[in-house]
């Protein structure tokens, strides 16, 4: 599924660092909210300290709880990225993941530093909204 996205031309273009400025869901969609994913394992643990490992496992359960619902990455439509210990190395880590995911159609994105999430070795947390026709 596509659904229209706009950035302004007095906005910058913000594709770069993964994400869009605007969406428009029309209207007969339905929505599908889909909790913070983070690097877990079946059994809940975090699969790795590395921040590029979470990221990339975090992805992966987004993807199969999208799945779930017979849902991909493109039918996302917003994203809110949780970062422990947010800095510039890590932007580029998840602008990397989300272009590997979204290629140069990326949703809209707002991302958090935080001091912490639930568990003490989480670093990445990424929740999202998707759009079902």
């Amino acid at each position: 599924m596509t659904h229209p996205v706009l950035d302004p031309a007095d906005l910058h273009d913000p594709t770069p660092f993964g994400y869009r400025h605007t969406t428009r869901v029309p209207a007969g969609k339905e929505l599908v909210f889909v909790a913070g994913q983070y690097a877990s394992s079946p059994d809940g643990r975090v699969v790795s300290a590395e921040f590029a490992a979470q990221v990339r496992q975090a992805l992966d359960n987004l993807g199969r709880a999208l799945a779930a619902h017979e849902l991909t990455f493109a039918d996302v439509v917003q994203l809110r990225t949780y970062v422990v210990g947010l800095d510039f190395a890590k932007l580029g880590v998840i602008g990397d993941a989300v272009t590997g995911r979204w290629g140069s159609r990326p949703p809209t994105n707002t991302l958090l530093g935080v001091a912490a999430l639930a568990m003490p070795d989480m670093l990445f947390e990424i929740e999202a909204v998707a759009a079902r026709p």
